[in-house]
This record gives C-alpha cells, structure tokens and sequence, in this order.
C-alpha cells in the first residue's frame, strides 16, 4: 500500500452531496476507474503529471470535505479537486419559478455540477455510449478498461483508463471483443489520436471546446455536451439528441408524455444559463413519463 503523497481540507459555502453530484463519473457499479462508497469518492485518474488516485471523504464539519491523493500525479489531483467536487459550482441567477423546480432544487440543494477537467476520460467512454444501451455502454467501458488499462497507485484496488496512445494504436477489431463495433472504435481512435488537442479544450468556453470535440468524426452535439456538463462543468450544456431526455424534460415541466428536441429546447429556455443543472435535477428525482413499449434491447455488435 502506497502512502498519501497530498492531502487537503476542502472547504465549501454549504454542504455537497457527494454521491449525486459526481454519479455521472461512474459508469456503473462495475466502474473499474472510479466508486462511490461509504467512505466517499475514489477516482483514478491520469493527470497532465502522471497517473493518481483521488479519495474524496465527509470533513470535520458539514461544510468541508477531506482529499487525499496518491502517485506521481497526486499534486494536481489535490488541486483539481474543489472543482471536481463541484465547490466552485456557481448558482447565482438559478431561481426557477417553476413549482417542481423549485422543490427539486430544495430536495437536491446539495448537488453541484463537477468539473473534471479531464476531456479525454470523459469523451471515450461518452463515445461508448452512442447509440447502445446504457448496460451495453457500461460493459464495453469495463472491459476495455480491466484489458488495456494499469493498476492505479494508492490502496484502492482501481484501474486507470487506458491512456490515448493506448488506445489509438489499437486496431479498430481489438474493439469487438467488448462489444464495441468498428464505427464506435474508429471514433475512439480519431479522438486520441488528436487527444493533446482535445484536453486543451478544457481551458476554453464550452461553446468554443464543444465546437472544437465536434471537428472529430463521430463526434456530434449529443457527445460534446456530455463531455462539456463534466469535463468542463458547464451548468448550461444540452444533451441534444437523446432517446429518453426531451421526455423526460417535457413530462417534468409541461406533463407532456411525449417531446422532441425543439420542445425541450423550448421549455428549457428560460433557464438558459442553467439548462444543464435543471436537467440534473429532473435525473436525480428520476422523473420520466411511464414506460409502455418495450425498452430498446441490447444487439450483437454484428447488426450495429
């Protein structure tokens, strides 16, 4: 077991939930780079100075978190971590009338949005994503990771990510074994190919970094706002092009069952600036219209 090389107090203007703001890093409870435990957060990470592994825990009071950070890259992990805990969320001018939202944001006032700052460990598995089932997604992702990833420093028994060259240099059929299909796999191999041009999005305004994601092929409107919502902490990022959300959105705001992306786009205006967050809050209350077809099945990667 690797001793701490940083630890930090993070201080906070009121608390944080912890397990609802940083849910979207887990790609599910098979997750091999990241959990969410009794004991907090843990994510590792390949950071601009070397792997690391972030533990995120309850501090002494309420309003502070503790951090401790393992391996070459422990430094600035430590440093990144108020942003990815969402400290340095800004809420200002969120005030929805709108009575749902108005007790979401009451019921959920402890969920901020995260900024990792990490383009390239938020794009590949967003990439996995297109166009399968989020189980299919969530499998592809582990297997991918446990095959071609490395053990992370510090005691938790978690893999990093495969770094870009990694994966870049593999064949497009190195793929398939996870279930991944050769246009999945080329996405991924065009991205982190341009990786170093891709993590310099991060410093950028969204809407210049969600422009700059999109100049890759396979990489559309629905990928670069979900990558923007937690590599650059965007509150404001739509995730246009989605099969459930404009449902979602309209059951919640309007009671209509059934919606396209124009229509959510419409209902979301008035929270420009935070469209984003209102959307996290309609997901974390779970709210949808009821389901009456039948769910999209999982496919053979041969009839993708």
């Amino acid at each position: 077991m690797e001793g701490a090389q940083a630890r930090r107090s993070i201080d906070l203007d009121e608390p944080v939930d912890l397990r609802r703001t940083l849910r979207p890093l887990c790609r599910g409870r098979g997750d091999p780079t990241s959990r969410i435990a009794a004991d907090g957060f843990w994510r590792a990470t390949r950071t601009p100075e070397g792997p690391a592994t972030l533990h995120v825990s309850a501090g002494d009071s309420p309003t502070s978190l503790s951090a401790e950070a393992w391996g070459p890259g422990a430094g600035w992990a430590i440093g990144t971590a108020p942003a990815l805990v969402g400290a340095l969320d800004d809420v200002s001018g969120f005030a929805p009338e709108h009575p749902l939202l108005v007790r979401l944001r009451r019921d959920f006032r402890g969920l901020r949005i995260c900024r990792t700052a990490s383009v390239m460990e938020a794009l590949v598995p967003t990439i996995l994503e297109q166009k399968v089932t989020g189980l299919e997604a969530k499998r592809a992702f582990a297997g991918l990771v446990r095959a071609h990833g490395e053990p992370a420093p510090g005691p938790a028994p978690l893999v990093l990510p495969p770094s870009s060259d990694r994966l870049a240099d593999l064949p497009y059929w190195a793929y398939h074994p996870f279930g991944i299909e050769q246009r999945r796999a080329e996405t991924v191999r065009r991205a982190c190919r341009r990786a170093t041009e891709l993590e310099a999005t991060s410093t950028m305004p969204s809407d210049t970094g969600q422009q700059r994601l999109r100049r890759v092929a396979g990489i559309g409107a629905w990928t670069a706002a979900e990558v923007a919502l937690v590599a650059y902490g965007d509150p404001d990022a739509v995730s246009v092009g989605d099969f459930h959300l404009p449902h979602q959105v309209a059951y919640a705001l309007a009671g209509e069952r059934r919606a396209d992306d124009a229509r959510m786009l419409e209902l979301l205006e008035p929270y420009r600036g935070h469209r984003g967050r209102v959307i996290r809050l309609i997901e974390a209350a779970g709210i949808g219209p009821p389901r009456r077809g039948p769910r999209y099945a999982p496919r053979s990667i041969a009839r993708i």
